[in-house]
């Protein structure tokens, strides 16, 4: 069997999402292919899948993949370092810009009346300010094009500098000032020299103060053009200054987070080791009926230690039972000391949210592979007392904000997993605003109606998001066109409104809660999730198109002051999209909770803020 065969790309490509991050892939004998970075994962590993004609390399690397797996980062500036450190650590067959540094690279600045900016590598003899090290020659070079264009300082050496008559390109293409032949003063030249150094110096914030404050009197005294000059300078700013959570500064460092749906978990790793990071790796423990994050953690830990040689430094995303006694007996066992921490901040906190939202995707990749999707269709045929596993099921949900831009979705599972391609969405209109079971008559009898008329596909199972009331709707509507053959199924929220207690309205009448542990009820879950996400997205899409606003109005917590200021930050909502949880909460007003929606809903993440509904809210979890 090929390796093509045996690896279905265009499923894998499902499970992504469209973050930043990192792919690799691997042979069948576990060998590392390639590794590359990507502004959007799902966009970008797809391209290998699709029909479009590839070059010999790629075709021969694409017919050798035998699994892939994906790093999400924050940022695509995160992903490009943390590239670099793949690359160089695993040394794939198919990536051609391999080499192996003596040194890393450092921006200088040298010590004298006319200070050069440049970039350096090796023993420090030149007299001069040393900023870094980089990760890369790449993030000096981007740094260096930044400070020329932010602060036009020479980069020409001394012996050129001294023997200048007449301005150079560089001064011609606006990236110097020209000192060489007194077109700036010494003073005005020293004032760039000083913020070229704040930046440098990560003080980013007092810098960006000073530009705002500039830009503001620019815009009072009408000189728009120059406020613009000093927005886009506020951004290119932010963009340099994005703090990175790849770079391998933790020597020797295990990170772990877990994730969890129903009785499915998957703990990712994110390891470090002599200053490189290593990437990540998922794994998916049985839980045998254990529910609770921390306990299955604690299992993996104290099991996955005792044949690897640990680090020295295990950081966890939630404490775990015993944890000193684990701690005490790897240290034992490996006659180090071993330390065990779950609550930390800075650097290892972004490597935890790092790992947090691969373990997230990676269970979501999990969750949709065939062979769990296969066992979960057997559990619900069983549920169901149907002949046959489910070929077709559908899920109606409803979503609107107070009534305002009702929109129903209807999303399509088959034996594979969701089929995205025929999802349909119904704008709901002629109905009292917040009526939800007038909405979802409408959009069961729109959806039912054509089938009947052009002899169309029905499904075996029908799920419908709701209790008693919005599954009588259906009932009625499927009754009135005489559609038979229809497993109807309300999926209601249990009395703790939690994950697991979901209470099914079955065909024959009962009521049941199959409980968390139960594949069925996991596969019910993943086609309501998928169709809450679809209604929102839809009903969001909707409600933008009618406000014709920024998108920051749909985020609660929001309001006038707050969207003013993050875009006076970021210079912009371009700016504002390329930045980190980190950078965005350092706004003043604006918390790690807001900072998280706001990113999630920029990045159309499923953690976004929930959607208004008539009745309560109703989150995207």
């Amino acid at each position: 069997m090929s390796a093509t065969t045996a690896f279905d790309g265009k499923a894998f490509v499902r499970a992504l999402s469209t973050a930043p991050g990192v792919y690799r892939m691997f042979a069948a004998d576990d060998t590392v292919l390639y590794v590359g970075k990507a502004s959007a994962l799902k966009n970008r590993v797809s391209s290998y899948f699709n029909n479009t004609p590839k070059s010999t390399r790629i075709a021969s690397m694409v017919s050798q993949i035998a699994r892939m797996e994906v790093t999400v980062t924050r940022t695509e500036a995160e992903a490009l370092i943390l590239e670099n450190e793949l690359i160089k650590s695993l040394k794939p067959r198919y990536n051609v810009l391999l080499r192996d540094d003596k040194s890393y690279p450092y921006v200088l600045m040298t010590n004298e009346a006319w200070p050069r900016i440049g970039t350096h590598r090796g023993p420090r003899s030149v007299p001069a300010r040393y900023f870094g090290p980089y990760a890369s020659g790449l993030a000096v070079r981007d740094t260096l094009n930044l400070m020329h264009k932010l602060f036009k300082l020479r980069s020409c050496e001394d012996s050129v500098f001294r023997n200048r008559s007449r301005p150079c390109l560089q001064h011609q293409i606006g990236r110097c000032s020209a000192p060489c032949v007194g077109l700036v003063s010494g003073p005005e030249y020293g004032e760039s020299v000083r913020r070229a150094t704040l930046l440098l110096e990560g003080r980013s914030d007092e810098l960006t103060g000073e530009l705002g404050r500039l830009m503001e009197a620019a815009s009072e005294r009408l000189d728009f053009e120059e406020a613009a000059r000093l927005r886009d300078l506020v951004s290119s700013i932010r963009t340099l200054q994005a703090r990175q959570y790849v770079d391998g500064r933790a020597a020797d460092l295990d990170v772990l987070a877990i994730a969890m749906q129903g009785a499915s978990a998957c703990v990712v790793l994110l390891a470090f080791r002599d200053g490189r990071n290593l990437g990540t790796r998922a794994f998916f423990p049985k839980t045998n009926g254990i529910d609770v994050p921390a306990e299955v953690l604690g299992a993996f830990v104290s099991q996955y230690y005792i044949d690897q040689n640990p680090p020295k430094e295990i950081v966890l995303d939630r404490d775990i039972p015993e944890r000193a006694l684990i701690e005490e007996a790897l240290c034992r066992a490996n006659d180090r000391k071993v330390q065990i921490r779950c609550n930390v901040r800075s650097e290892r906190a972004g490597y935890l949210d790092i790992a947090r939202r691969n373990a997230e995707i990676a269970l979501a990749g999990e969750m949709t592979s065939q062979s769990a999707q296969k066992a979960r269709l057997d559990a619900l045929r069983e549920l169901l007392a149907l002949a046959e596993p489910p070929d077709r099921i559908e899920c109606f949900d409803i979503s609107h904000t107070m009534g305002e831009a009702t929109v129903a979705s209807c999303v399509v599972f088959n034996a594979e997993g969701a089929a995205r391609g025929q999802y349909r969405r119904y704008n709901i209109a002629g109905i009292t605003p917040g009526d939800d079971y007038a909405a979802m008559h409408q959009a069961i009898h729109r959806r039912f109606k054509r089938a009947v008329e052009e002899n169309g596909i029905v499904p075996d199972v029908l799920l419908i998001d709701g209790g008693a009331g919005q599954v009588a709707q259906a009932r009625s509507v499927l009754d009135a066109l005489g559609v038979v053959g229809v497993a109807l199924v309300g999926v209601a929220k249990g009395p703790a409104r939690r994950p697991g207690d979901e209470e099914l309205l079955l065909p024959d009448g009962r009521c049941v809660r199959p409980g968390a542990d139960s594949p069925a009820l996991q596969l019910i879950q993943q086609v309501r999730d998928e169709a809450h996400r679809f209604a929102i997205t839809g009903h969001r899409g909707r409600r933008q198109k009618a406000r014709t606003s920024s998108r920051l109005e749909d985020i609660a917590g929001i309001g006038p002051r707050r969207r003013a200021a993050l875009l006076k930050h970021f210079g912009g909502l371009g700016g504002l999209k390329g930045a980190g949880v980190e950078e965005i909460s350092r706004v003043e007003g604006i918390n790690e909770a807001l900072a998280e929606r706001i990113y999630a809903t920029l990045h159309g993440l499923e953690t976004a803020e929930p959607a208004r509904r008539a009745g309560g809210a109703r989150s995207l979890e």
